[in-house]
């Protein structure tokens, strides 16, 4: 029986040993293959060096590195002694990292490289119980014997401790599986800390159960997978999200390619490789899809033309098709007239619809490689512009929902059965609630606080049993925090944050993020937060798309001095504003209340680690602190 993460790569091991089980780039940026057995034997040696280390069941080990085949080892072999992974990623600051290592006291770290080692030890004064660090980078550090003295610690390369014990890893082979065998599905895998876009991170405990439990549904959502397949990997691997992936795809025995979330790098990796299948965060979605939008600018005539057209005719056409084959949420019964009135046009319109399906989105859909099935998009809800534009011209994005507290899936929207806007319930999640204001139980249709119960809640936050008591209650229900709204086929639609809830002077309640998404369909605008708490009306913080402006005011023989002045052209604001009124309106069902009264330019990208967390969420209460005289100066 499986009940480990290590048991699982076991078992894969012995049925597919090889396949292949990791891509990744070397020094010439060449991909180099590990097979399954290959992958394993590197587990099998690191484990060696760990006991040699002195690592025993219950231990917490840091894990601060991004994505690479090494993590995988590491994680692997911490797991297959009974130890728990505490991961990080490479962007983390000094006082996030050492107050990590600090909170669980670990003995020993993995680390990424010299240059992340370096940075944490500007605060070695506050991980005391830090002894051991090893480099998952395979270049010699010159300065090794000085930082070791320095820092009262020993240094070693991953590399080296693979080479040393990789002899007696063969020789003890029966020991090392009975290691792996001993650890029992209850036992904390992992203690993931929050990326903190609420403040203070808090340390996330999850059990091998949970991530099994999420692997045998995640199966069951109308996916055909086959071994052999590859995932490219570009998000935090730290995050739960990229990690359940990273498990999926050992549990059907696919292929994992290590690339970067910067678009060039990675859409050279996917015509490269051709991956079936990739995750990645909604902010990555909507730069493709502006990508292209921002393409079809430069051309002129028939090319632009002829993808003008075809996007209203792939719209008409998906929205008929969608009403004829029930793929719309549905509140209530089921309309027969409905669909039977949609039926006639979508067959009418599917050979123009496959015609430019070929002559324009084929050359689209090429730039995600030959083999790509579809995409999953997590960590924050897929605008529904952005899903309905891929959806229109044939790429299949799925939507995910899920919080690190839940391991992290939720629920993910059907792939055999692709109900726009919602997400069918996972089927490991015993029970989902959509709760109102007095902890009722909300009916289809209404909008409440999403509520969920099943075996891939956390245990618990580490040493924080007064917050862990804050979101699970008595009944094992754990609060999501986010709103949403239940069809009557069990489907669930995201529709904000109870906690980004914007509340106006006049006592409006106001979810800034369907406002938020509605601002960032313009092309002139990179990304928006709305602001406004206790004020009479609402505002926004604006982020431009330099490139774009610049670009019309050019066309239109507007001078300016560079780009950091755009908040002072007069020119600039008034396109912005014509932006802003044109997406967020009374027309667009948004309410009197919800609309934005004014508006500040900002000179600079949102940036991770700064306004924005690992996986790209927004900051809001950083962002305030940041910009504090901004919004100031929108309601002087």
């Amino acid at each position: 029986m499986i009940d480990t993460i290590p048991q699982l790569m076991l078992d894969r091991v012995r049925e597919f040993p090889d396949v292949a089980c990791q891509m990744e780039k070397n020094a010439k940026a060449q991909f180099v293959t590990f097979t399954y057995s290959q992958t394993m034997e590197n587990v099998y040696a690191v484990m060696c060096a760990l006991k040699h280390l002195g690592v025993r069941r219950g231990d917490k080990l840091g894990l601060m590195s991004d994505n690479r085949a090494a993590w995988l080892w590491a994680d692997l072999a911490t797991l297959s002694l009974g130890g728990a992974d505490v991961p990080r990623g490479r962007d983390s600051t000094a006082d996030e990292i050492s107050y990590i290592l600090d909170t669980v006291k670990a003995r020993i770290s993995f680390v990424e490289n010299r240059e992340l080692l370096v940075k944490m030890l500007t605060r070695r004064d506050a991980m005391p119980s830090l002894e051991t660090v090893i480099l998952l980078d395979s270049t010699p550090i010159d300065d090794r014997k000085q930082l070791e003295a320095e820092n009262s610690m020993t240094i070693h390369l991953l590399s080296e401790l693979i080479e040393k014990y990789r002899e007696e890893s063969v020789e003890t082979r029966e020991s090392l599986i009975n290691d792996i065998e001993s650890v029992k599905g209850p036992e904390i895998a992992t203690i993931i800390f929050t990326s903190g876009t609420t403040g203070t991170p808090k340390g996330v405990m999850i059990r091998h159960e949970s991530f099994l439990r999420q692997l045998e549904c995640i199966k069951d959502q109308g996916f055909d997978f086959h071994p052999g397949q590859k995932w490219l990997s570009v998000l935090p691997v730290w995050h739960s999200f990229e990690r359940i992936v990273q498990y999926i795809s050992v549990h059907s025995a696919h292929t994992l390619c290590y690339s970067k979330p910067i678009g060039k790098i990675m859409l050279a990796d996917l015509q490269r490789l051709n991956p079936e299948y990739m995750c990645s965060v909604p902010r990555i979605w909507e730069t493709v899809k502006a990508g292209v939008f921002s393409a079809m600018k430069k051309e002129k005539g028939s090319k632009k033309a002829m993808f003008n057209l075809g996007l209203k005719i792939a719209s008409a056409y998906t929205h008929f098709r969608d009403n004829a084959l029930d793929l719309n949420p549905r509140y209530g019964g089921m309309n027969y007239l409905k669909r039977f009135v949609n039926y006639f046009p979508y067959l009418l319109m599917k050979p123009l619809y496959a015609l430019f399906d070929a002559v324009v989105f084929s050359k689209i859909k090429g730039k995600l490689g030959k083999n790509f099935s579809f995409g999953i998009s997590g960590g924050g809800s897929l605008p529904l512009s952005v899903e309905e534009f891929f959806r229109s011209i044939g790429i299949c994005i799925l939507n995910g929902y899920g919080m690190t507290e839940t391991s992290p899936v939720i629920a993910l929207q059907y792939y055999s059965k692709q109900t726009r806007g919602v997400m069918k319930i996972l089927g490991c999640t015993r029970k989902v609630e959509i709760r109102g204001e007095k902890g009722e139980v909300l009916p289809p249709g209404k909008k409440g606080v999403i509520y969920i119960e099943g075996p891939q809640i956390m245990s618990g936050y580490y040493g924080r049993e007064d917050l862990t008591r804050g979101i699970i209650g008595s009944d094992g229900f754990i609060n999501t925090g986010d709103l949403g709204i239940m069809t009557s086929s069990n489907e669930i639609a995201i529709v904000g944050r109870a906690k980004d809830t914007i509340v106006l002077s006049g006592g409006e309640n106001i979810e800034p993020v369907p406002i938020e998404a509605a601002l960032n369909e313009s092309s002139y605008i990179l990304s928006s937060i709305v602001v406004g708490q206790d004020e009479k009306y609402l505002s926004a913080l604006i982020v431009p798309d330099a490139k774009e402006i610049e670009r019309y005011l050019k066309e239109n023989k507007i001078f300016y001095v560079n780009r950091e002045n755009l908040n002072d052209i007069a020119e600039a604001r008034q396109l912005i504003d014509s932006e802003i009124r044109r997406l967020v309106s009374r027309e667009r069902g948004f309410k009197s209340f919800e609309l934005i009264n004014k508006f500040y330019l900002l000179d600079r990208p949102f940036e991770v680690g700064r306004e924005l967390s690992a996986k790209q969420e927004m900051k809001r209460y950083r962002i305030a602190e940041l910009y504090r005289d901004e919004i100031r100066s929108l309601y002087s």
